[in-house]
């Protein structure tokens, strides 16, 4: 496999800063450079993030499917956020310790659940027993 380019570090932030809040650009930027769509920011210290995260925390259901759609990882913060219990649950049945994990900027877990409202109460419930 050929290696490409790496994607310019202003790109990347621009598309999980976006991933946020605004679906059509997050579209737009996927349109002109595909390779952002697992790309991950480090807002420093660390705290990683990726588009999907992005939208996994603030309850962006519309730009979580998208990416999903697109070719994005599932992770445990989205699958919480999403409702998706049961890999929630193969999740925590693999590592129970995991109930009490933080994704980007630190935020728990149980807040990317409460973030995905009705749809991901069965996953509150879970991590709250």
């Amino acid at each position: 496999m050929e290696a490409r380019p790496c994607i310019p570090s202003d790109q990347v932030k621009d598309f999980v800063g976006n991933a946020h809040g605004d679906l059509e650009r997050v579209k737009e930027l996927l349109q002109q450079e595909p390779g952002l769509i697992n790309a991950a920011w480090d807002w420093g210290g660390g705290d990683w993030e990726t588009a999907l995260g992005a939208a996994a925390h603030v309850g962006r259901r519309d730009i979580a499917e998208f990416l999903l759609q697109q070719g994005a990882r599932m992770d445990l913060f989205a699958a919480a956020m999403l409702g998706e219990i049961d890999i929630v649950r193969a999740f925590l049945t693999m590592n129970p310790e995991l109930k009490h994990a933080s994704g980007p900027h630190g935020i728990p877990l149980t807040r990317h659940a409460e973030a995905g409202g009705t749809a991901a109460s069965g996953v509150v419930e879970l991590l709250k027993s």
